[in-house]
Order: C-alpha cells, then sequence, then structure tokens
C-alpha cells in the first residue's frame, strides 16, 4: 500500500536534525539548528512543522515505515512462512531506523503529553505491516492483530536500543516473540475444538464479530463502529 512521502521541506529540515538530535535529542534547541541549517527561520520552520522537533520525530518515524514497506513490496518476502514475513518486517523496520535516533525520540514520546502520540506511531507501523501483507479482517480481528503486534513491536525496539551483539540477540528475540504469538493462535484454535470452553468461545466470538474495523481513509469511520448481529 502506497505511504505518503514527506514534503521536500520536511525532507529538508529532517535532513538537518538529524546530526543534532544526537546531542539535543528531539528538541527545541535542535529544531532551531535545523532550521539554521535548512536555510529558514524559525517561524518559517515552524510553519511547516507546527509542534517543531515533535513534527520532525514523527517524519523521522514515518519516512521509516514507508522504507519497511518499501522492502516488503521488493519481493523479499515471496518465498517465506506467513510468520517469517511478519519477524522480517519487524526486521526490515529496525534496520530502516539509526538506534540513537529512536533512543531519543523512545525519550520524547514517553513524556505523558506525548504518549498517545508515540502509541499512535507504534499502532501505525503494525497496521502497514498487517496491511502491507494483505490482512483482510474486518472485524475484531483488525484490532487484535493490531494490538498483538504493536506490543511485539515495542519490547522489540526496547530489546534492540539494548542490544550489544550486532543484532543477533535481536533477532533471536523477535523469533521468540513471533513464536508466542502462534503458540497463542494454536492455542485459540485447540480451544474452540474442545465441547464446553468451544461453545463459549464461540458464543464470545459472534458477539464480538459485531465489532467492525474503520474504513480506510475515512476519519470520520474513527476508531470503527459496532453493528448489532441479528
Amino acid at each position: 500500500m502506497p505511504v505518503t512521502p514527506l514534503s521536500p521541506a520536511v525532507e529538508r529540515l529532517l535532513d538537518a536534525i538529524e546530526p543534532n538530535v544526537v546531542f539535543d535529542g528531539w528538541t527545541d534547541t535542535a529544531f532551531e539548528h535545523a532550521a539554521n541549517a535548512a536555510g529558514m527561520t524559525k517561524a518559517e520552520a515552524l510553519a511547516i512543522c507546527p509542534r517543531g522537533a515533535v513534527d520532525l520525530a514523527v517524519a523521522y518515524h514515518n519516512k521509516g515505515d514507508a522504507a519497511m514497506v518499501a522492502r516488503m513490496q521488493s519481493g523479499e518476502l515471496d518465498e517465506m512462512r506467513y510468520s517469517e514475513k511478519v519477524a522480517a518486517a519487524i526486521r526490515f523496520r529496525l534496520e530502516a531506523a539509526d538506534r540513537e535516533l529512536v533512543r531519543r525520540g523512545t525519550t520524547l514520546f514517553a513524556l505523558p503529553h506525548l504518549a498517545p502520540v508515540g502509541a499512535g506511531l507504534i499502532w501505525g507501523t503494525a497496521d502497514l505491516i498487517w496491511e502491507t501483507l494483505g490482512d483482510t479482517s474486518d472485524d475484531y480481528n483488525w484490532y487484535s492483530k493490531r494490538t498483538i503486534l504493536s506490543g511485539v513491536y515495542s519490547s522489540v525496539v526496547l530489546y534492540w536500543l539494548g542490544d550489544e551483539t550486532g543484532g543477533e540477540a535481536t533477532n533471536a528475540f523477535i523469533d521468540r516473540r513471533i513464536a508466542d504469538v502462534m503458540s497463542f493462535e494454536k492455542f485459540k484454535g485447540a480451544v474452540k475444538k474442545t465441547p464446553v470452553l468451544g461453545a463459549f468461545a464461540g458464543g464470545l466470538e459472534k458477539m464480538l464479530s459485531g465489532i467492525k474495523a474503520p474504513v480506510r481513509g475515512r476519519q470520520d469511520d474513527l476508531p470503527g463502529r459496532w453493528t448489532l448481529n441479528e
């Protein structure tokens, strides 16, 4: 699926701020330096990025998502099993990022007033992975898949930030987390086959089937809807 590219002006500011983030973080100071380096006044830069460095941190994350999607669509996943494709997508996403810039971004989005923004970015990454892999769910599974993958991706990023093995430990960690997810899916399938729990699970699934995924591209349909099943 297409990912909206960054505007040339945002690209200029992003390129200019990255060297400063290593030292100053995604801060107003780094943003001012970036504006100067890009040949803009701070006012001009704020007209492009009203939240300053926060908007550039978001742009940096979105740029990484775009790089991940491009690799997913390049044919590298063609011969993989589904679980391997999910694991590879997470690896692609990490390879599109600079560890120190992500570390600084993690600190930024840990601030209480920006935590919802950070959570939304992680959700967006998980959504792009499923969409690019061809997910067609439109009920509660749409939400559960993205919730689970968001948790997996978050834990992987935190592990990656502390990995001093050159990526080997992170790769093994990704494989373990994906294996955990697949084990849970197998467990759910086994539960449905048991007489008592299967009946309960079936009833719960019928009730949850009324939950519908949001229509992509329609802001008035977020976060989705509930329809009463007859």
